[in-house]
């Protein structure tokens, strides 16, 4: 006879443990929809493959590829190749940080090129029961899909046969991606004249991630000295980038994956991602999690600040109910939200609302109020709501609104820090005055507008 867990009483549902498991496969639930059908070209270095724990980033990749994700690997062999110098004797010689390829070291990088691509495809070939790659078939197909030339002889020096990326052929991968196939592309270029040459593995992912017009530029970065890592904010623009390769010393494999990531943007990838290899599930976490683990790099700002659409009500409703259900904003019904969603703003990560606030001119009086500020419990500290309450003033600024007035029963620090003053409630205009609910008992704070203008303006960029 089967024994079954005893049924939950009838008056309700049994209380549940918190459960991170369940929270986080809530979290990435967005994100496996989103990332469905998309092209992501991710590149790692010889030193992954090197490592023992190779097949945990091959599980991560094959779970990718189940859910749908259009794969193009590109691997790099900078140690493999090292070895096969130091075992025959051979000199390696590095000029700006690019390896000289002579004749014997390209037959050392044909051959260790050919040793890790074998590797990856048969780790991408397991089936084992009771593994991560139980059940699952990855076609895995590699080719001659990059046409290189050579660098030639550049400040008196000859680089011989390591070269530069010439064009991609898109077509050809763009037909195996079609078919679910994982295309895997080693950091060789081919000429019509028959010469191999050997490539920077971030020069070839940037192409290929360029020629697809890929959604995602993924470096798994090895992360070996670990202070100018740790200083890489989460969120760069390209800019910012050039900026730090120009004031920063940093390892040359970090500040190559910067340089292409930066390059690649501005080619039309919306967003690069750099992320440490060495960190347990860091692919994973940074594509699954609204934060990530990585630093993005992108053209334009990350998160939009952007005016609200009707859309946007469901998160608005969302980040507001916390707050109305502890007093600090007035309850908002959906259809009212629905009728006065051109007078909201918001900011937006991802799909999610990290925050937002309303505006309501009074042009009559002069004044505009600022309502509904709220900041997403997880985005805090951040300045999101500095920014939308600059980018809001600005917009009054521009009506020819002279004062900017808050309604507040818990926050009046806050804005007092940012330069409102304690008002009465003759200082509203009549028809605010006429809806104010004595029992809520707000206090009432007033911003003048006119002196700020310019400094106002300045600070209102985008996020």
């Amino acid at each position: 006879m089967t024994i079954r867990p005893s049924c939950p009483p009838a008056d309700g549902p049994v209380p549940h443990a918190h459960d991170p498991f369940v929270d986080w496969v809530r979290e990435a639930t967005p994100y496996i929809h989103a990332h469905r059908g998309r092209t992501f070209v991710i590149a790692f270095g010889g030193e992954a493959v090197a490592d023992a724990r190779f097949p945990e980033l091959v599980h991560d990749i094959a779970l990718l590829h189940g859910l749908g994700i259009r794969l193009v690997l590109v691997h790099g062999a900078r140690p493999q190749i090292e070895q096969r110098l130091q075992d025959q004797g051979a000199e390696l010689r590095y000029v700006n940080g690019v390896r000289i390829t002579d004749a014997s070291a390209l037959a050392c990088v044909k051959e260790a090129a050919g040793m890790v691509r074998v590797e990856i495809e048969a780790l991408l070939s397991l089936g084992l029961a009771n593994s991560p790659m139980a059940g699952v078939r990855i076609p895995v197909v590699s080719g001659n899909f990059v046409t290189a030339r050579p660098l030639g002889v550049i400040d008196g020096v000859d680089y011989a046969h390591t070269g530069a990326v010439r064009r991609v052929d898109h077509h050809t991968l763009r037909l195996l991606l079609d078919q679910g196939m994982v295309a895997l592309m080693p950091p060789l270029g081919y000429s019509p004249t028959g010469e191999v040459f050997n490539l920077s593995a971030a020069d070839v992912a940037r192409s290929a991630a360029v020629a697809l017009g890929a959604d995602k530029l993924i470096f798994l970065t090895e992360g070996r000295n670990s202070a100018p890592r740790l200083a890489l904010a989460p969120n760069l623009l390209a800019r910012e980038v050039d900026t730090l390769l120009a004031t920063e010393s940093l390892p040359d494999e970090l500040a190559t994956c910067l340089r292409a990531g930066a390059a690649a943007c501005r080619q039309g990838i919306r967003r690069v991602h750099l992320v440490t290899r060495s960190t347990h599930g860091a692919l994973l976490r940074e594509l699954f999690t609204h934060d990530g683990h990585g630093t993005l790099i992108s053209a334009e700002p990350y998160e939009e600040l952007r005016p609200a659409r009707i859309d946007d009500v469901t998160g608005i409703l969302e980040l507001l109910r916390p707050l109305e259900e502890r007093g600090v904003l007035v309850r908002r019904s959906r259809e009212r939200l629905e009728t006065e969603i051109e007078r909201f703003y918001i900011t937006e990560r991802d799909g999610l609302v990290t925050a937002c606030a309303a505006l309501y001119p009074y042009p009559a009086d002069n004044m505009a109020e600022l309502a509904c500020l709220a900041v997403h419990q997880d985005y805090r500290g951040g300045r999101r709501g500095e920014r939308l309450l600059a980018h809001l003033s600005a917009l009054a600024q521009a009506q020819g609104i002279a004062r900017l007035f808050v309604l507040t029963t818990q926050t009046a620090h806050w804005f007092q820090e940012r330069g409102f003053q304690p008002a009465g409630l003759d200082m509203l205009p009549m028809e605010k005055r006429a809806l104010y609910n004595f029992q809520r008992n707000s206090k009432v704070f007033i911003k003048e507008l006119l002196a700020l203008s310019h400094q106002l303006l300045a600070s209102s960029h985008p996020l």
